[in-house]
């Protein structure tokens, strides 16, 4: 039904617009937010190392839905930060999410790591209970957060 695979250079755009098209929707498209970003219109020059992952999500048209990566965050040690989970509002709904953060947290324990973070925001609802229903904890605003208008930061052990 679905098929993952690696974020390649010809996703970018796509995967660029499912991030700002969504962020938008939820009145996230401000500064301080991955919106304005310069690599998000160039995420697979940053991503497809051994720390650094992305994945494009592609439904049975070959359509990309979605996306979900990691990448090492330095704050913490053997912790990987769960990044840029989005998907298409056509692949809404179906439980898709919580597939997508099942297959990344194989992939950064594949990478050696033992700790998932993320950050979020209050206006993303549906994304704070998927977390929690996951495991993940709310834990304090580390002060390293690069990205000053989420409030919402997650730790799960992996």
């Amino acid at each position: 039904m679905y098929k993952y695979r690696e974020m390649t250079e010809s996703d970018n755009e796509t995967a660029a617009k499912l991030v700002r098209d969504n962020l938008k929707r939820f009145g996230l498209d401000l500064p301080g937010t991955v919106y304005f970003d310069d690599m998000l219109d160039h995420l697979s020059d940053f991503y497809g190392n051994k720390e650094r992952r992305y994945f494009v999500v592609e439904n049975e048209t070959g359509k990309v839905i979605g996306g979900i990566g990691f990448a090492n965050f330095e704050p913490m040690k053997d912790t990987a930060e769960l990044q840029k989970l989005y998907l298409d509002d056509s692949a809404k709904g179906f439980g898709l999410s919580y597939d997508m953060i099942e297959f990344i947290e194989n992939k950064m324990r594949e990478a050696g790591y033992k700790q998932s973070y993320l950050e979020t925001h209050d206006n993303l609802k549906a994304a704070v209970h998927i977390y929690e229903k996951c495991g993940y904890k709310e834990i304090e605003r580390p002060k390293e957060v690069v990205h000053s208008t989420m409030n919402r930061f997650f730790l799960k052990k992996l």
